[in-house]
């Protein structure tokens, strides 16, 4: 018998893309409610929903009456939902941010009936190198997918390995999620249609049936589908409807061989649309600012509050994740809908940060108010820097920053404001309007301490923290009253604030701990640290002991590592046009490079000893845009100033670089280029619980051009240089591994376009998308630079990304003002090299009692020694999924053998 052949009826649905989310939902409903339809009429019949939950709780919302309808066509297998939350993009958001992802859709699936035990991932634009072991720590053993697999695979399936040696059999839909429509295109020649589709591909099936996906993008499959597949089955040919499960559980005998391992980001059967990692940046920034302020929210929620705040935690997730959709947070959709991304984005930050911020003022609840808190969201003790609000000091003294052990570290000034915050004259008959400015005791945003009332005269004194006894505004009105008619005609009206001054102090706080200190007056500078030099800056130059920063006449820098080793020339801007569209970078034929300055000014910020900075001023000639013929630049330009924050700090062996610039051109790309103190043959970068590396080329064949521009989250390293990134950014080593260039800015303006130099075919519908040219938007992007020769795992550069990324969390004591620090508190602490931790959060446990998830991962090909250690007695390791695997007694910490890459996560309490 020749192959028999499994139709798989489905749809993908995009959540939200070149319609926003309510215009796509109100298809959906229409769409699922003839699934239902056709399901409870036919036996037969079987569907697929895409794997995201997502489309199941849109659909639920607006039709709460047919969840038992729906649940019980999944318990009886006709109706196959999850494992995810959304189909996501999964270099595009944190590892942590895919496993919340699987996590909250097979809880939702838990509801419904239970989930298809399938990693399916169809149109994602390729994957990472982690998702086996993701899928495999999960209890998952089979993908599907689409994009990105190597031409390596001959057949329809293959073995998909991660780093650690995890596998996941993945069936591999060579043909798209689409490739059983063709076949049905007229009915009454299904038959012919599929024997010839399975004569084509039958170097593919081995002696497996065909696999026929019947669906696509928005919309659900026509109801008299079974009846056509049944017409055509026949004795030489058999046809089965099935889930994409039952197809892969209960159809598929031959083996699958061939092995791939690591991330899938090939061209070669489908288009992988890189340059969705680097269109509308706002959107990958946000993302990251969101991902950084709930994974905060939780570590301090877990280890410093009484309050357990999951249920905002648990939002906030929800709209992280939504957003992480391959059609969200990629930019590929309109501006409606990217702004509609952007909000939900906002809604997640605002959400975290409330819990954060409360966490925060339980502890700084014990600090007194002329003091301090410093929050360490790291599992492992630092000194750093923090940016705090002081009284000044008096003239001809310094401050220091004393802590609760007493210990005396130095402060440096940054600037002073201003004392006079209101001088008036007015009337006698005015003065109650300025009473009304006051609320209880607060005025223009400070507190009053003390207030002088004499004939024609009323002086008010601010303090942040007042040193006076309580203030009686009554008194004080009944007061002004009096004077007012005892002294009529003019008054004044002055107010006063106490001196303050902004200031960096130097903090020690413990692992996942809290400190605290006070900035007074001091006779004398303390010393530094003993392993720490001042940061210091002169004209053209910055150094701290660790690095050094000398300006170059055209702007760019040379950063000198401790080892000797140099980078020079770093932070070459190079902007280019681009004729491209949210999916694909294209280069005009005729394309004009700006490289050079027109000009060039150095400002010497700060000069240590703490923070030294400088600031560097490149004015550019940019084209306005592309002419009407798209593959010429305007010869008409725009001068843009391109602002440059070099800064160094005391103990950091690395040089922070911020850009900042308002954008007045269009259609362009614009990169921060590293040259590379010798040539390369690859690069690698981190993210989503891996270091990848990747050559100078990427694997083609399909109808895209394959650029090498590739993904990196927390760091690329090429060569001798280290860029740590603050969100996940595009990066490519050009001029023949020469240089490291880190993508700024990708301005196009529509979501496709139909003749694309780099693309066969369109992407999506050529739909004007304005927004996405980013004019009259200031442009900032924040990383650092890391110089020492020897490679990133030298250099150390998975905790210094981590220390770069997250700043220690700062906020003003609240207790009397005068009382003693607190003593120091050490959280959970993580000791290893090259472990990394993706989170920490309060959990309920099985038994219902309280306990600490931790999830580690080694972040290194040969494994690490990790010890945690912390306020518990016991630890149990858990799957992904939070299903326990082994307990053990940990009273004195947990040793914790990790493989290559390992990600593990431990329940203690």
């Amino acid at each position: 018998m020749q192959n028999s052949a499994v139709f798989v009826p489905h749809f993908h649905w995009d959540r939200e893309w070149y319609e926003p989310f309510q215009v796509f939902r109100h298809r959906l409903v229409a769409a699922l409610d003839t699934v239902l339809e056709t399901a409870e009429a036919n036996p037969d019949f079987r569907f697929t929903v895409d794997g995201q939950m997502a489309a199941i709780e849109d659909y639920l919302e607006m039709r709460p009456e047919n969840r038992d309808r729906l649940a019980a066509l999944v318990a009886d297998g006709r109706i196959a939902i999850g494992p995810w939350l959304i189909l996501l993009d999964e270099f595009l958001c944190s590892g942590e941010t895919v496993v919340r992802n699987l996590q909250m859709g097979w809880a939702a699936a838990a509801g419904l009936g239970g989930s298809m035990p399938i990693g399916y991932l169809p149109d994602m634009f390729g994957h990472v190198a982690q998702m086996p072991q993701i899928l495999a720590r999960a209890g998952i053993e089979h993908a599907a997918l689409w994009r990105g697999v190597p031409g390596t695979v001959e057949g329809h399936a293959f073995r998909w390995r991660a780093p650690d040696g995890s596998e996941v059999r993945t069936e591999f839909l060579f043909d798209g999620y689409d490739n059983g429509l063709d076949v049905l295109l007229v009915p009454d020649e299904i038959g012919r249609a599929l024997g010839e589709y399975a004569e084509m591909t039958a170097a593919r099936w081995g002696t497996d049936p065909v696999l026929a996906m019947a669906g696509t993008d928005h919309n659900a499959p026509d109801p008299r589908l079974a009846a056509w597949l049944r017409r055509a089955s026949s004795d030489e040919r058999a046809i089965t409807i099935a889930t994409l499960d039952e197809y892969i559980r209960e159809h598929v005998r031959d083996e699958a061989t061939t092995v791939v391992t690591g991330e899938l980001r090939s061209h070669v059967r489908g288009n992988i649309l890189p340059g969705v990692l680097s269109v509308r940046l706002g959107l990958k920034q946000r993302m990251a600012v969101a991902e950084r302020t709930i994974d905060h929210a939780e570590r301090m929620n877990a280890l410093w509050s009484r309050r357990d705040d999951t249920p905002f935690l648990t939002l906030a997730w929800h709209k992280i994740i939504e957003s992480a959709a391959h059609d969200s947070v990629v930019g590929s959709g309109t501006d409606e809908t990217c702004d509609q991304v952007d909000a939900r984005l906002a809604e997640a930050a605002q959400a975290a940060r409330a819990v954060r911020d409360a966490a925060l003022a339980e502890a700084a609840a014990r600090v007194p108010s002329d003091g301090h808190l410093v929050a360490n969201p790291l599992p492992f003790a630092r000194t750093a820097a923090v940016e705090v609000d002081v009284v000044a000091p008096p003239e001809g003294s310094v401050l220091a920053a004393t802590a609760a052990d007493g210990s005396v570290r130095p402060v440096q000034l940054i600037s002073q404001a201003p004392t006079v915050l209101s001088d008036e004259r007015m009337d006698a008959s005015q003065l109650e309007r300025v009473l009304r400015r006051i609320h209880r005791r607060e005025l223009f945003g400070r507190l009053i301490d003390t207030y002088e009332l004499t004939p024609g005269s009323l002086v008010f004194h601010l303090a942040e923290v007042p040193a006076s006894g309580p203030f009686d505004l009554m008194t004080l009105r009944g007061k002004v009253a009096e004077a007012a008619a005892a002294h009529p005609g003019e008054w004044r009206v002055l107010t006063l604030e106490q001196a303050r001054a902004t200031a960096l102090a130097l903090v020690d706080v413990p692992a996942s701990g809290l400190a605290s200190f006070k900035v007074a007056p001091a006779d004398r500078t303390p010393d530094l640290p003993a392993a720490f030099v001042p940061a210091t800056a002169t004209d053209r130059t910055l150094a701290n002991g660790l690095v050094e920063v000398a300006v170059a006449a055209d702007g760019t820098l040379d950063v000198t590592g401790a080892d000797g080793s140099v980078l020079r020339g770093v932070g070459r801007l190079v902007d280019g046009g681009d004729r491209g569209d949210s999916y694909n970078y294209g280069p005009p034929a005729q394309d004009v490079l700006v490289s050079e300055p027109a000009e060039v000014a150095v400002q010497v910020l700060e000069h240590g000893p703490l923070r030294s900075r400088t600031r560097i001023t490149r004015v550019y000639e940019w084209p306005v845009a592309l002419t009407s013929d798209r593959d010429v630049r305007s010869a008409e330009t725009v001068p843009t100033p391109v602002e440059t924050l070099v800064e160094v700090r005391a103990g950091e062996p690395f040089v922070r670089v911020s850009t900042s610039f308002l954008n007045r051109s269009a259609d362009h790309r614009l990169r921060f280029h590293v040259p590379l103190p010798e040539p390369v043959t690859g690069s690698a970068s981190a993210g989503q619980f891996a270091v990848t590396p990747r050559g100078l080329t990427a694997e083609g064949g399909w109808g895209e051009y394959p650029i090498p521009t590739f993904p990196a989250e927390s760091f690329v390293s090429a060569g001798a240089a280290h860029v740590l990134l603050d969100h996940t950014s595009e990066y490519e080593v050009v001029g023949e591994g020469a240089e490291l260039a880190v993508t700024l800015l990708r301005a196009i303006g529509s979501i496709s376009v139909n003749i694309h130099p780099f693309r066969d075919e369109p992407a999506a519908t050529e739909i004007a998308a304005p927004g996405a040219q980013d004019l009259g938007m200031r442009i900032e992007n924040r990383f650092a630079v890391l110089p020492p020769a020897a490679g990133w795992q030298e250099a150390d550069a998975v905790a210094l990304a981590e220390r770069f990324r997250n700043d220690v969390l700062v906020t003003r004591g609240t207790a009397p003002a005068g009382d003693p620090l607190p003593a120091d508190a050490t959280g959970i602490r993580v000791d290893g090299t090259g472990v990394s931790v993706s989170a920490v959060r309060r959990v309920t446990t099985e038994d219902g009692g309280a306990g600490t998830e931790v999830r580690l991962v080694a972040m290194s090909d040969t494994g690490a020694d990790a010890r945690l250690t912390g306020p518990f007695t016991e630890a149990t390791t858990v799957d992904l999924l939070g299903r326990p695997l082994s307990t053990t007694p940990a009273a004195d910490g947990l040793d914790l053998a990790l493989g290559p890459w390992e990600i593990r996560t431990v329940v203690v309490r």
